[in-house]
């Protein structure tokens, strides 16, 4: 079956892909940008990349006429606060534009929970796209899921985050808000036998877990499977506007999410009765075992996909892909470059940088610098990174962005996605000097205005000194 795959490089997307190819299916996964594009299925004789762009209706010609299921994993709730809603409704419409000239049989659709007749902006905005891809000729199935459980997901990690790091809690009384989480594992298996299935057909269906919690109770049970002695203390002052810089400081989701989940977390997203997991035979997952199962793949580096990985989740327009080759006009440049005995060591410790592992040197100056990037909005330090060692185009770095992993050619590039009165750029690469080989270090900072270029001469002594020391740090470093 030809099955058209959109948010290929969700959080989500990344899941689903790999059980679609198992089952044999010819799939075309849809990106904005092919270079971001780095999955382990690749190369593979049934997947078709597809550089397509839902908000540019021009791009979408390259979708081929023949596919017959599709699924729509199109979600702009990262994107801000203020126009999230009209970016999703034009999205969708453009979508079900086009599928209207393909010979597509059904549209798969994952949502949110929105039971309640108040309901926050964001799952509104769910709720409006829901209707607009029922107006396509084809079949629709609306699966809606609330808090999701998986290594990687914004969810999940915001509850490890809380647990992890805070023996006492004191939360808004929204944690006493109702919910029914369901399994990362569940929601694909959901996602892939709703294929062509006739009791799905034009239908919409809650699906969740085996119990309703309050958020108050989520974390005290991962604490439990933690084996971790927490205390939370609900206070009833604490204001939406409150709870989101909460949310913002103490965990590693952005200002925008941190908004966005706090108005969706007053509301109970509970599940209305329905057959379905007898209809598909699905075996729900209990909360426990669900978090157990995502700590497994935790512990054993096999995260495949992570919402820091989204380019929405920090500051970088996919517009900044095409910089890999940084700028050069009006840009200043810190570059070091000191020889190297094992490379293979060096670009080992290259591709560590960051998240436990640190920046090699000055730490403490990393971590002052984070806190004062969160306290202007920005990302900070605590979305660390997906993997200790792995690196891929597109992942989050602390407050970096991929733009290039080439291991093989020995060349990293990252963007800075920290506040700053202009943009920069981190590299790292090996060069060959009269038999010699070198690591590269390159900081490249284009200023905005007066104020960056001020910013440059005040903190150059500080990049002196911090740079110096972490380029000595890589090709020293031991494990």
């Amino acid at each position: 079956m030809k099955i058209l795959l959109t948010g290929a490089n969700g959080y989500i997307g990344k899941r689903l892909l790999p059980v679609l190819l198992e089952q044999g299916h010819i799939v075309y996964c849809c990106v904005r940008n092919k270079q971001r594009f780095t999955h382990k299925e690749l190369p593979h004789q049934n997947l078709r990349l597809l550089e397509v762009d839902l908000l540019q209706p021009k791009t979408l010609y390259k979708i081929p006429k023949d596919i017959e299921v599709s699924y729509y994993l199109i979600h702009s709730m990262l994107q801000g606060t203020e126009d999230f809603d009209i970016l999703e409704k034009k999205c969708a419409q453009n979508f079900v534009d086009y599928l209207k000239t393909t010979e597509n049989r059904q549209i798969i659709y994952l949502s949110g929970i929105a039971n309640e007749d108040k309901l926050s902006k964001h799952l509104q905005s769910r709720k409006e796209v829901e209707e607009i891809l029922k107006q396509s000729r084809s079949y629709y199935t609306i699966l809606r899921a609330g808090i999701i459980v998986g290594s990687g997901s914004a969810s999940f990690e915001i509850i490890r985050d809380l647990v992890e790091k805070l023996p006492v809690m004191l939360t808004p009384k929204w944690l006493l808000t109702k919910c029914q989480p369901i399994a990362i594992r569940n929601v694909i298996e959901y996602l892939y036998k709703s294929i062509c299935h006739k009791s799905c057909l034009n239908q919409t269906f809650d699906i969740g877990g085996t119990e309703v919690l309050t958020y108050k109770e989520m974390l005290q049970q991962y604490a439990q499977v933690r084996k971790l002695n927490r205390t939370i203390i609900s206070l009833p002052v604490m204001t939406p506007r409150l709870s989101s810089y909460w949310l913002f400081f103490i965990t590693s989701t952005s200002y925008n999410l941190a908004v966005n989940l706090v108005n969706s977390m007053k509301i109970e997203v509970v599940c209305r009765p329905n057959d379905l997991e007898n209809l598909l035979d699905i075996h729900p997952i209990p909360y426990k075992e669900a978090i157990r199962l995502a700590m497994g793949n935790i512990k054993q580096q096999m995260v495949i996909s992570s919402w820091k990985d989204a380019l929405s989740s920090g500051r970088l327009s996919n517009k900044n892909f095409k910089y890999v080759e940084p700028p050069s006009f009006g840009c200043y440049f810190d570059t070091k470059s000191y020889p190297i005995g094992d490379i293979e060591k060096t670009i080992d410790n290259v591709w560590a940088v960051g998240g436990d592992r640190g920046w090699y040197y000055a730490n403490w100056l990393w971590q002052i610098r984070g806190f004062i990037d969160k306290l202007f909005g920005g990302v900070g330090l605590n979305r660390g990174r997906r993997h200790p060692n792995e690196i891929e185009i597109g992942d989050s770095l602390d407050f970096w962005r991929v733009l290039l992993a080439d291991k093989q050619n020995m060349r990293l590039l990252l963007y800075a996605e920290m506040r700053l009165p202009g943009e920069a750029w981190l590299e790292f690469s090996v060069n060959q000097k009269q038999d010699k080989t070198y690591l590269q270090q390159k900081a490249i900072f284009r200023p905005k205005g007066l104020g960056g270029r001020l910013y440059w001469i005040l903190s150059y002594p500080f990049h002196v000194f911090i740079f110096n020391g972490m380029i000595k740090g890589i090709i020293n470093y031991n494990k």
